[in-house]
């Protein structure tokens, strides 16, 4: 019997394993900011994790279960875990529909009827980063999974977009076969639909890995909680820093914004292609369970 799927899933845990830790490393920043700095010690655990990795865990429970995205065993998993854990800083528009679809709602009624028109918020592209993970080989199916978990709660094209690079980046980051800065921007775009999303990344080619002002003012950082606002800035930060995990989440939180879902969203990226993740941040970081 092939060892593929086995394999796949454990770059899945890998992902997940960085996109945790990426969460709980920028969560520290709505705390500890501007006291924690590089050269202050690491705070002591544990470092509270938050709704990314929790529907990240349902990502990884779905493609573990099933080997793909199946939309309605991920929606229940989604609702399940929120029943379990309300607490772990979920949006009002997410409280919502995960109420709903725990009460027997169906998320395809329920999620369009958000904002009128569906959610572009960052949460679909804060999970998705193990979809590119087990789907190391075939970017495009990573595409095509990562809408499929979208959709669920993100009904608007540009959560859609967002996650679907995101998901990209993360195969790609695993498959180590492309180069670093902007050949790996590039390559994230023969899968990203016209969107907003997509202007964004096209706009990141043209920043130098050094010029962080002008990749906050020009890409955004999660302030919005788009998909447009976070995205494009996260994969400007991962293609530069593909290899060294640890400088690549220094560099997200130098933009501030929502640290804990860019954080996550490179974490769940970078984990894939860097040599290592640092054990002693892993130590730190609340355990993962339920998987």
């Amino acid at each position: 019997m092939s060892m593929e799927p086995d394999r796949a899933l454990e770059r899945a845990k890998r992902s997940l394993e960085g996109l945790s830790l990426g969460d709980a490393f920028g969560e520290l920043f709505f705390y500890y900011y501007p006291k924690f700095t590089r050269s202050s010690p690491l705070p002591s655990g544990p470092w509270t994790w938050t709704d990314d990795t929790h529907m990240a865990l349902s990502i990884v429970e779905t493609l573990k279960n099933h080997g793909q995205i199946e939309q309605d065993s991920l929606a229940q998993a989604f609702a399940k875990r929120f029943q379990q854990e309300p607490f772990r800083g979920y949006a009002r528009g997410a409280t919502r529909l995960l109420q709903q679809i725990a009460s027997g709602a169906d998320w395809r009624k329920e999620a369009p009827a958000l904002f009128s028109g569906g959610s572009y918020g960052n949460g679909a592209a804060m999970r998705v980063a193990p979809i590119g993970g087990y789907f190391q080989s075939d970017p495009g199916r990573a595409a095509h999974e990562a809408q499929l978990s979208a959709v669920i709660t993100h009904a608007h094209p540009e959560g859609q977009a967002g996650a679907i690079a995101v998901a990209v980046a993360a195969a790609i980051a695993a498959d180590k076969s492309t180069s670093p800065g902007h050949d790996f921007l590039k390559s994230i775009l023969d899968f990203v639909p016209d969107s907003e999303v997509r202007e964004g990344i096209e706009r990141a080619l043209e920043i130098p890995p050094d010029q962080m002002d002008i990749a906050i003012q020009e890409l955004g950082t999660g302030f919005r909680v788009s998909a447009q606002d976070t995205v494009p800035f996260c994969l400007w930060i991962a293609a530069y820093n593909l290899n060294n995990y640890e400088e690549a989440l220094w560099r997200t939180v130098e933009g501030m914004g929502d640290t804990d879902t860019t954080c996550a969203i490179v974490g769940g990226i970078v984990a894939l292609s860097a040599e290592e993740i640092p054990t002693d941040w892993l130590e730190r970081r609340e355990p993962l369970v339920g998987l």
